[in-house]
């Protein structure tokens, strides 16, 4: 059988999995949690695709959206209308579903009970993305996170029936380190989409200007920044471990997958001397293990 122009969308999208910093639904997971991440991945990554412009040429996703293919570019329209279809799927009854990601996703929000509010912060996050382009403060940067980040380890705990208040202070702590690691190896990148998620107070401590970020290779100043950055990121991750102790089984292998690949993209950062310009400096798969296992020794301790 054929599959459909939406299924194969949907593929396309789940297929960016394998390169994120950290595994997204391993094998060692059970069947039924893997389908359940990566119905939650797969929204979270057409969101993202959305805000970044990063959809498959031809204008499927708008299609299934029920927007013209044209309307693709259109990323505050686009927005707008997975925001419709994505009500579809917590509306108890009524129209299904437009997209194939969302239609996947439904049984998961169902049998896990997950709400409506992480979903739409994702979105919130993207519309932002359209909006503002500077950061002035580390603690705008961190709200940003708290919009970008923070729903995605939000909705792993709810999926695992693992909530609870202190779990979340940690799993928030994690992912907006993991959002500020992502930042940090992408620098040119979201500068050539004139985005630049340094804050702007960091900038002028370290003395960088956007000249300084807009050329083939990092300065002094500018790896000082990055190294600075970087050290933020690796205190937040400091929540890792203690929250990896909390849990047992399995997940408590997917989250120190989540903090070992933040660890291991800081050590690749690190061993790139903080110049992030050429292009992302991407952890190898023993620097994983190494990070994953490190993050489980400490773990125990934490007990």
């Amino acid at each position: 059988m054929t599959p459909t122009p939406t299924a194969r969308t949907g593929d396309a999208t789940l297929g960016k999995a394998a390169d994120e910093n950290f595994p997204v639904a391993p094998f060692f997971l059970p069947r039924a949690w893997r389908g359940d991440l990566m119905a939650v991945y797969g929204f979270a990554r057409l969101v993202d695709d959305i805000g970044d412009g990063d959809l498959a040429p031809g204008g499927a996703d708008a299609r299934h959206l029920g927007l013209e293919p044209e309307q693709s570019e259109d990323r505050l329209a686009m927005l707008d209308a997975l925001e419709t279809d994505l009500r579809r799927v917590f509306a108890a009854t009524g129209e299904e579903p437009s997209h194939s990601l969302l239609r996947k996703l439904r049984p998961t929000v169902r049998r896990r009970a997950l709400t409506l509010e992480p979903f739409l912060g994702l979105i919130e996050a993207n519309r932002q993305d359209q909006k503002v382009r500077r950061y002035g403060t580390y603690a705008e940067l961190a709200a940003y996170c708290e919009l970008s980040a923070n729903p995605v380890g939000r909705l792993v705990l709810a999926l695992t029936g693992t909530t609870s208040p202190e779990r979340v202070r940690r799993s928030d702590a994690v992912c907006t380190a993991l959002q500020i690691v992502e930042h940090l190896q992408d620098v040119a990148e979201d500068l050539e989409r004139d985005r630049i998620y340094l804050p702007a107070e960091d900038m002028e401590r370290f003395r960088v200007t956007e000249a300084d970020l807009a050329v083939p290779s990092a300065g002094a100043s500018v790896r000082a920044l990055i190294a600075y950055e970087a050290q933020r990121a690796s205190d937040l991750l400091d929540e890792g471990p203690p929250l990896v102790g909390s849990v047992d089984g399995r997940l408590k292998l997917l989250l120190a997958g989540f903090v070992g690949g933040g660890r291991s993209a800081l050590t690749a950062i690190s061993a790139a001397g903080f110049d992030v310009l050429p292009g992302p400096p991407k952890a190898t798969k023993p620097s994983l293990l190494r990070e994953v296992g490190t993050v489980l020794r400490r773990a125990r301790g934490e007990r």
